[in-house]
C-alpha cells in the first residue's frame, strides 16, 4: 500500500522546553507556506511565560501549511506546521485552490500584487510583534507606512529596517486634524506664524490617540500582578541602611573582579547578605499552597532584570552556595542573557525570594509585588549621598554617607510584620558591618 503525500510531511511541534512549561504562544513566522528552509534553521518565534524562544525546523524542505497563527497558545506537543522534505529548493509550491476560487479561475483579475485576502491568508498588517514595535518608537516609524513580506501581509523587523535604511522615516506624517461635530459658518481667519490655534467654545474636540495590542510580555506581567495582588496579603516594611562599609569593601575587591570578568555591584553585597540572612528565617525562603506553608531547603533567588518591553526574573538555583564572586557572576551572567533572548524558560521557574534593583534607575522608595508563590520581594533603591547622624567617641555628628533604602513587600498570610522587620534589620546589619563574602 503506497503512502499519502501526507504520511511524508514532517510536522513542527511545540517543543517542550523544561520540565515547568506546558504551553506557549506563537510570536512570528519567520517561513511562510511555499517558502524553503533548512533543517534546525528558525521557523517560528514563541513566547513562554516571558521568554522569547526560537523553534528550529526539524528538518529540511518546503514549508506546506502553518496550522497555528501568531498569537495563539498552544500545549506541548501542538502541531505548528507542516513540511514537505521531499521537495527541492526552487520547486515551485502547488497552488491549492478552494472551491470557491477555481470557480472565479476564469475571471480577468487585474495585474497588481494579490493581497493577504486575495492570498486566502488573513489580513495580518495591523499585527505587529513587540521586537517591531520597539524598532518603530526609536526610529519613530509609522508602522501603517511599512509594506509587510510576511504572511497576511504581516510586517517583520526585517521590512522596518529596510524602510528606515530607506530614509522613509523621516518624513513627517500628517497631522490628524480635530474633528468638530458642527461645521461654522463662518470661516476663522487663519493664525499668525507661532500663534496658538484657537477653538470655538463649546466645540467637542477629540485629542489625537494612539492604540496597538499588549505584547505577550505585557499581557503575562499584568496577570501575574492582578493575581499576586488578588492573592497576597500585601504589606510593606522598609528600613534604611548606610552602604559605607559595603562602598569601602567594593572598591577594594571592584579591581581584582574586574581582571577576572566579573563586574561587582551593590546588588551582589545585598543579593549576598539577604541569602545569608534567608538561612536565620526560613519563612521568607517559603510558599503558601493552599493552606499549608511549604519551607524550601535551597535559595532559589530570583533577579528582576528590567527589558526594554517588560521585566523578567531569572534565578539563580542554590545561591546559598555561592560566594560574593559567584553570585555577583551569576547576576551578571543572568541579566546578559536575559536582555539578549537567551535565557531558557526553566531558567524563570523556581525562584524561592525575589530581589528587584530599580534604584539603578535613580528611583529611591516603591512598594513592590509579590512574585508568588513566594511570599516575599526585596526592592534595592537608588544609593544616595545624604546628611545623617552618626555616634562617634565625642557623640553625634553629622557626617555624609551613603545611604538607601530596603524595602520588602511580604505576604501578612505567612508572616507578621515583626519577623518581617526583624530579616530586614538582620540584613541591614550585615551590610553595615561589611561581613558580606
Amino acid at each position: 500500500m503506497s503512502s499519502s503525500p501526507t504520511d511524508q510531511l514532517v510536522r513542527v511541534e511545540m517543543p517542550q522546553m523544561g520540565v515547568s512549561v506546558a504551553e506557549g504562544t506563537i510570536v512570528e513566522w519567520r517561513k511562510r507556506p511555499g517558502d524553503w528552509v533548512e533543517a534546525d534553521e528558525p521557523i517560528c518565534d514563541i513566547t513562554t511565560d516571558k521568554i522569547d524562544v526560537e523553534v528550529p525546523a526539524p528538518s529540511s524542505g518546503r514549508v506546506e501549511r502553518i496550522l497555528v497563527e501568531p498569537g495563539e497558545t498552544v500545549g506541548v506537543g501542538t502541531p505548528l506546521a507542516e513540511i514537505n522534505p521531499a521537495a527541492r529548493p526552487g520547486e515551485a509550491h502547488p497552488e491549492e485552490k478552494s472551491p470557491v476560487t477555481s470557480q472565479q479561475s476564469s475571471e480577468a483579475k487585474p495585474a497588481t500584487a494579490p493581497t493577504p485576502a486575495e492570498n486566502g491568508e488573513p489580513d495580518r498588517s495591523r499585527f505587529y510583534s513587540p521586537v517591531v514595535r520597539r524598532i518603530a518608537d526609536k526610529h519613530g516609524v509609522d508602522l501603517s507606512r511599512v509594506t509587510g513580506t510576511g504572511i497576511g501581509g504581516r510586517v517583520r523587523k526585517r521590512d522596518v529596517l529596510a524602510f528606515i535604511e530607506s530614509g522613509s522615516e523621516q518624513e513627517p506624517a500628517e497631522k490628524p486634524q480635530p474633528a468638530l461635530h458642527m461645521e461654522s459658518p463662518y470661516k476663522p481667519e487663519e493664525p499668525a506664524p507661532g500663534a496658538p490655534a484657537e477653538v470655538a467654545e463649546g466645540a467637542d474636540v477629540f485629542s489625537a490617540e494612539r492604540r496597538e495590542p499588549m505584547s505577550s510580555m505585557r499581557r503575562q506581567i499584568a496577570r501575574h500582578m492582578v493575581e499576586s495582588r488578588a492573592t497576597a496579603a500585601h504589606c510593606t516594611t522598609i528600613v534604611e541602611a548606610d552602604m559605607s562599609a559595603v562602598a569601602r569593601r567594593r572598591g577594594e575587591l571592584k579591581e581584582d573582579f574586574k581582571r577576572r570578568g566579573v563586574p561587582l555591584t551593590y546588588l551582589a553585597f545585598v543579593a549576598r547578605a539577604t541569602v545569608a540572612e534567608i538561612q536565620g528565617h526560613p519563612i521568607l525562603n517559603a510558599s503558601i499552597e493552599n493552606e499549608e506553608i511549604v519551607y524550601h531547603d535551597d535559595v532559589n533567588l530570583g533577579i528582576a532584570v528590567a527589558l526594554d518591553d517588560g521585566l523578567i526574573v531569572p534565578v539563580i538555583r542554590r545561591a546559598q552556595r555561592l560566594s560574593l564572586e559567584g553570585t555577583a557572576a551569576a547576576i551578571a551572567d543572568l541579566a546578559q542573557r536575559a536582555r539578549a533572548k537567551q535565557l531558557q524558560p526553566d531558567e524563570v521557574h523556581g525562584g524561592t525570594f525575589t530581589i528587584t534593583n530599580p534604584g539603578r534607575f535613580g528611583a529611591v522608595l516603591a512598594t513592590p509585588i509579590i512574585n508568588q508563590p513566594q511570599v516575599a520581594i526585596l526592592d534595592l533603591e537608588a544609593i544616595v549621598k545624604r546628611p545623617v547622624v552618626v555616634e562617634t567617641e565625642d557623640g553625634d555628628s553629622i557626617a555624609v554617607r551613603p545611604m538607601t533604602y530596603l524595602c520588602m513587600s511580604w505576604d501578612h498570610r505567612a508572616l507578621d510584620g515583626a519577623e518581617a522587620a526583624r530579616f530586614l534589620a538582620s540584613v541591614k546589619a550585615r551590610l553595615e558591618s561589611g561581613e558580606v563574602s
